[in-house]
């Protein structure tokens, strides 16, 4: 199969303008997203998707593949969207911006799953053990069925464990791998209940009748979501 990641940065973010070219010791942070990506044995290339001039011409700069999409999408799917329509490949992967400590080897876990013929979408999920991460409405949970295929998001407590009793819960990584001709199909689906309701997309797509299996695994990589994120990342790599 022919796997190819395409890297979604945007500079107009709410929370933290400007994150994907924030110095990270001597290197951007979207580059070391790529540079992550780029480590996965399952990763046949990768190209970064941007709106922003800023952003392409320092990835130019950077000797990092780089697209110019439209400045009229909602989302980073419907960016990833874009660039994969023009694109030659069986698997596609939407690898989240502001993830430079991704693990290459859970993209490996992620697109092995795709030798399955029915598996049209496929993200990751990992245990949550930390009560202040689950109590967290910034931490998607998900569940699923004994199939591993996902039943519901969500960014309440899910399962609710009515006597007290134990309830593992599982994290969702916001990373998600496509069959190239399933991609297309989801950013044309209308709107939903419970999309609106949990501001999370792929429910549109279960609401529309799209399976999305969750492959599981060991931990969870540091994103930068806000600047005292930043201030994290520094101290770890310090460390």
């Amino acid at each position: 199969m022919k796997v190819i990641a395409i890297i979604p940065a945007r500079y107009e973010s709410s929370r933290f303008p400007g994150k994907p070219l924030v110095d990270l010791h001597g290197k951007s942070m979207i580059e070391r997203v790529c540079e992550q990506v780029s480590q996965a044995s399952s990763i046949s290339e990768f190209i970064v998707a941007t709106d922003d001039d800023r952003i392409y011409r320092h990835c130019d700069n950077a000797k990092l593949p780089v697209i110019m999409t439209s400045v009229e999408h909602r989302s980073g799917t419907e960016r990833v969207a874009e660039v994969a329509a023009g694109l030659d490949a069986d698997i596609v992967v939407n690898v989240q911006g502001d993830e430079p400590f991704l693990d290459p080897g859970h993209l490996d876990v992620l697109i092995k799953h795709f030798t399955d013929d029915q598996i049209q979408i496929a993200t990751l999920k990992s245990r949550i053990s930390d009560r202040s991460e689950i109590d967290n409405p910034n931490v998607v949970k998900v569940v699923c069925d004994q199939c591993d295929q996902a039943l519901y998001f969500s960014r309440s407590v899910i399962p609710f464990s009515r006597d007290n009793g134990e309830a593992v819960v599982f994290r969702h990584h916001g990373i998600y791998a496509y069959r190239r001709d399933v991609i297309s199909d989801l950013v044309i689906l209308k709107s939903t209940p419970l999309e609106r309701a949990e501001k999370l997309e792929q429910l549109r797509w279960m609401e529309h009748g799209f399976k999305i299996l969750v492959a599981e695994v060991d931990g969870v990589s540091l994103a930068i979501d806000t600047p005292e994120d930043l201030d994290r990342a520094l101290q770890y790599l310090k460390r």
